[in-house]
């Protein structure tokens, strides 16, 4: 915590090896909180969802200073005229953390998720060195000793929330090694940190020196009424606050705050998108309350991305999955937003046009959220006699194949979905993907060097990988065969997720599953015809083109026939089709508020399977809204205003004769 070791990092290696050895020798004298816990463990673990005891609730966002003083003044409002401060806090752009302490000890570590659920990440959460383990003074508090008189009482339980960070220099020097090895790398930090908090291997998350700033205390008994006089309690408590934090009493004091960081905040180690404003008394925020999506109390101006002008030297192009090809501008490097930028997205031949893009160009580049650099323009007095205006390609870059473009397609695309590698390699992919066919022990690299061994040529391929294949010099049985069981499991994959995984072009998840569910068996919807296709809610005649196409493609009625032989679910299973019913038939319903019961795509999905309609906002024609807590008081303004039906989650449920129990 004071950042002044009093031994070397020899001593202190020395010390641990020591540690772990006798750790290993007396595994029954070993404590969850021990320091060797900051070093990981190689083996894979499985992240398990738990119920956050507090929804984790997402903050309304603004790009405007007059929409934060449109904020200030309804919360002004909204309390009756009584005076309030406010906490300024920067806003970190990495992975949203919970992180709960009993006894003065961490106990566990959960990520966001959907704000109701997230994944158990505790193990992985323990190698982050700026996160205690133990908080120093719980044990003397205990005792009634003052060695620690100068600190605030720690609570006995309480939950304490902030982001997991990747620091610039860390991620600069990752990406450095991941260019080196030939590996993809990582777009910023915070994608970075997220990938590698959800590691399965803690010894990865260990050597990756992730960091954490905390900005959020719950519990029943807390320090003070303030949020600010919170955070410095937690600050005395251990834990990493940060010193860009200042509570104000005006409006103008919030503007200032946000004038100065705007610049200063390209000076801190981490990645930062904004600020974040909320009232500092807890009674007052309780007073204001929540949206159904966000609290009134708080909310989050971000900084408007930067630009900066470089030079356009050449323009690349790849090939995705669905064969669709994307322009790529390659320019002279130039700094934004804490990383150095030498590619961007062109979108596509109309935006090439649109921007008159010649080589040599001088361009105008910017990071969308910060993220993904874009062009925003050009430069047209600084462009050299005779430039060559850009031309977008007519054949594939990687298969030669001539480009095709679809009506009402801003792209072109590769018509070659069966000859060209990329487009292969990117179904195997999507196939294997946690939303498809969930083989999680495999990934893209791995794909790739399968592909390029020539062990898998399509996605039926994957079902003949024999643990002697991929065991290399026989060091890697257990990894093989983790592989080979992940792949054999996925014949459990419900059928509509079957259809989803078979990378039909413009067929995604949603109209995956309508069709499924409308057809319920693979023979049925092979045989449709366009006609039919169109009859199903959702899906129109580029969608239904594009099916019967796929299945007409002899190469793909063999894989097919491959996977029907593996034993994939080539139908729905008979639990479905018996529990599907006409009870929401021809009614619309919107879902709005957090449930207990089941998660809001469970709720999409049981209405869909008892024939109702999924809407997303409400109209005259809406039927009835399934109400959680939370519900917004716009939402239940306008429906008490057209008269829509509220229905609450045991009611809904009773209505269809469904368990309360989660599917």
């Amino acid at each position: 915590m004071l950042n002044q070791p009093i031994i070397s990092d020899q001593e202190f290696d020395f010390l641990m090896h020591e540690l772990q050895d006798l750790e290993a020798r007396h595994p029954e004298m070993a404590d969850p909180n021990s320091p060797t816990q900051r070093v990981g463990s190689d083996l894979n673990q499985e992240f398990t969802q738990v119920a956050h005891r507090y929804p984790m609730l997402s903050l309304a966002n603004t790009y405007s200073e007059q929409d934060v003083a449109e904020w200030y003044a309804s919360v002004s409002k909204l309390l009756g005229g009584e005076p309030f401060e406010v906490c300024c806090e920067l806003k970190y752009d990495g992975l949203s953390i919970s992180l709960t302490y009993e006894e003065g000890k961490l106990v566990r570590g959960v990520t966001r998720g959907d704000g109701v659920h997230g994944d158990d990440v505790t193990g992985n959460v323990k190698t982050i060195r700026s996160i205690p383990l133990v908080l120093p003074g719980w044990e003397e508090q205990k005792q009634g000793l003052d060695l620690f008189s100068q600190q605030a009482p720690i609570p006995r339980s309480f939950e304490i929330r902030g982001e997991i960070l990747m620091p610039w220099k860390v991620f600069d020097q990752l990406n450095a090694e991941r260019e080196e090895n030939g590996e993809q790398l990582f777009a910023n930090p915070r994608n970075a940190a997220s990938g590698t908090l959800k590691s399965q291997k803690s010894e990865l998350v260990a050597s990756r020196r992730l960091d954490a700033y905390l900005y959020y205390l719950l519990g029943e008994s807390l320090p003070a009424d303030g949020h600010y006089e919170n955070l410095e309690a937690a600050r005395s408590w251990g834990f990493k606050v940060s010193e860009g934090i200042r509570k104000v009493k005006t409006l103008d004091e919030v503007l200032q705050f946000i004038t100065y960081w705007d610049t200063e905040r390209r000076n801190l180690p981490v990645a930062t998108d904004g600020v974040v404003l909320k009232v500092n008394s807890l009674r007052q925020q309780r007073a204001l309350g929540f949206t159904a999506k966000s609290p009134r109390w708080a909310i989050a101006y971000k900084y408007k991305a930067e630009r900066e002008c470089t030079r356009l030297r050449e323009v690349t192009y790849q090939v995705g999955r669905t064969g669709a090809v994307t322009p790529v501008a390659n320019m002279d490097p130039v700094q934004l937003a804490g990383t150095t930028v030498k590619r961007a997205t062109l979108n596509n031949e109309d935006f090439i046009r649109a921007f008159d893009l010649h080589l040599g160009d001088y361009v105008f580049v910017e990071k969308g959220g910060e993220i993904i650099p874009k062009i925003v323009g050009v430069d047209t007095e600084r462009r050299e006699p005779g430039a060559e205006p850009v031309r977008f390609i007519t054949h594939c870059p990687e298969c030669g194949t001539e480009l095709v473009r679809y009506e009402g397609e801003a792209a072109w695309y590769c018509p070659n979905d069966a000859g060209c590698p990329p487009q292969i390699k990117g179904r195997i992919e999507h196939f294997i993907a946690r939303k498809a066919m969930n083989i999680d022990s495999l990934g893209p690299e791995t794909i790739d060097d399968y592909y390029r061994h020539g062990l898998i040529h399509d996605i039926a391929d994957l079902y003949d990988i024999q643990v002697q294949q991929i065991n290399g010099d026989g060091s890697r049985t257990k990894s093989a065969q983790k592989i080979v069981n992940g792949i054999k499991a996925s014949t459990q994959v419900p059928f509509e997720r079957v259809v989803f995984a078979l990378g039909i072009r413009f067929v995604g998840e949603t109209s995956a599953r309508l069709l499924a569910r409308h057809f319920k068996t693979m023979d049925a919807l092979m045989s449709a015809t366009a006609d039919d296709l169109v009859q199903v809610e959702g899906v129109g005649d580029v969608i239904a083109a594009s099916v019967v196409g796929y299945f007409q493609n002899p190469v793909n009625q063999r894989i097919i026939e491959r996977l029907r032989g593996y034993g994939l679910q080539m139908s729905l299973s008979d639990e479905q089709i018996q529990g599907a019913s006409d009870k929401l038939a021809g009614q619309s319903i919107v879902i709005s508020g957090v449930f207990a019961h089941h998660s809001r795509d469970e709720y999409k999905a049981i209405i869909e399977q008892h024939g109702g309609k999924n809407v997303g906002s409400i109209s005259g024609k809406t039927s009835f809204i399934l109400a959680g807590e939370n519900m917004g008081p716009s939402k239940l303004q306008k429906a008490e205003k057209l008269g829509v039906r509220i229905v609450s989650e045991d009611e809904f449920l009773e209505m269809l004769n469904l368990s309360t129990q989660p599917q």
